[in-house]
């Protein structure tokens, strides 16, 4: 399969990589990290990012801004992207053919050319076992900025190697890539600085989070707590794990409400949740998934869904 990407990508010219809405550092990590594998492997290409911006991951790279014109007879790269309908920047199918590279479970087939492997702790992972092939079979390379991009989405998808993601070769990777000059503490500062505002709502979300037996955890953040505490749906989001390590929680879901929906964040230690998710317009990785609902019942019902999962898993 890597031999076919890189058989795609000689025939090009023009090269354009997305991934997924409300881009978290493996997104960025996987889309940023390929583009500067390919930009310093095929300096004479075109090699564009594009992409929302999201304003407290600028500091891993910012997106290029293209006419739909660069579409005609470019190639297509889609990084760390289940679904069609989450991939930022919908002009994708404008392009002459699709890759998808991606570690989520592969239910949604889009793409002329698939590479999907669930056993990598983030597609960051991925694409630097991309390079080492391509680095070995066609004299592939990469920058010191491209490692950083990789060390930064590995980092945050394995929740800095702490995750039961991480593997051997999750590791190996990861020291390699810290052998190029880029600022580590740069990147852990970046990625992990609070906002006091943020701060705040923490421990709003600790005080207030509910918990039910056999171990599931739950919280509603309402528009009206996110102007209260000044912060955005995406910033909300990443608070999903404030109360992870509560003795005897095994499931938990945060509910961020937008005017039009409420956004589902589900996270487990054993339960699958993926298949959870599925049922609410979503999906995932079996113990980190996402969802999308729109009415308040529908929030109640994916909590009967978690409490059932426990139960089941308790009784294995």
């Amino acid at each position: 399969m890597k031999e076919q990407i890189i058989q795609k990508i000689k025939e090009y010219e023009k090269i354009i990589i997305h991934r997924h809405v409300r881009p978290d550092p493996d997104a960025l990590g996987s889309q940023g990290g390929l583009s500067e594998v390919l930009k310093s492997s095929f300096p004479d290409k075109s090699i564009y990012v594009v992409g929302e911006e999201e304003d407290s991951l600028k500091f891993m790279i910012e997106m290029d801004t293209i006419p739909d014109s660069v579409y005609d007879g470019a190639l297509v790269i889609i990084c760390d992207t289940a679904n069609q309908a989450r991939i930022s920047d919908q002009r994708y199918p404008s392009g002459d053919f699709i890759i998808k590279i991606d570690h989520h479970p592969n239910e949604d087939h889009y793409g002329d050319l698939i590479w999907v492997d669930t056993d990598a702790s983030s597609v960051s992972e991925m694409i630097y076992e991309f390079y080492l092939y391509g680095k070995e079979k066609h004299q592939f390379k990469l920058s010191d900025k491209g490692a950083g991009l990789l060390y930064a989405g590995i980092v945050g998808d394995t929740g800095r190697f702490l995750f039961p993601n991480t593997t051997e070769k999750t590791m190996k990777y990861a020291g390699e890539l810290r052998n190029y000059e880029f600022d580590i503490s740069a990147v852990y500062e970046e990625m992990y600085k609070v906002k006091l505002n943020l701060a705040r709502l923490n421990g709003h979300v600790l005080s207030n989070f509910k918990y039910l037996d056999p171990g599931v955890g739950y919280m509603y953040l309402t528009r009206e707590v996110m102007e209260k505490f000044n912060t955005t749906p995406n910033e909300s989001s990443l608070l999903v794990n404030s109360f992870s390590n509560v003795e005897g929680l095994m499931t938990w879901v945060f509910f961020v409400e937008e005017p039009d929906q409420y956004r589902v964040r589900l996270r487990s230690k054993g339960p699958i949740v993926n298949t959870i998710a599925a049922k609410y317009n979503g999906g995932g990785h079996p113990m980190a998934s996402g969802a999308t609902v729109y009415t308040i019942e529908e929030t109640e019902q994916i909590i009967e869904d978690l409490v059932e999962a426990c139960h089941s898993y308790k009784s294995k």
